[in-house]
């Protein structure tokens, strides 16, 4: 199953994900099939290609609690 999820990047201490599309069975740092956005929780700066997400999403991709409400509040979903 496909998944929208966070991947981290970023060194020790200050983090920052890539919003990826990935089987849930990869681990979390593994190879994603496509990279759709970018979220720093430290300066809350973030950056999502809306047109790849929701392509992704009427593929049948679920994303993630946490995805889900990052997307919720930039309006995309």
């Amino acid at each position: 199953m496909l998944k929208l999820r966070l991947k981290r990047i970023g060194r020790k201490r200050s983090p920052a994900y890539r919003l990826v599309v990935m089987e849930n069975t990869f681990r979390r740092d593994g190879r994603p099939i496509d990279e759709v956005g970018y979220y720093n929780p430290i300066s809350k700066e973030s950056h999502f290609e809306i047109e790849k997400i929701q392509k992704w999403l009427t593929y049948g991709v679920k994303p993630t609690k946490t995805v889900l409400m990052l997307l919720k509040k930039a309006e995309i979903v």
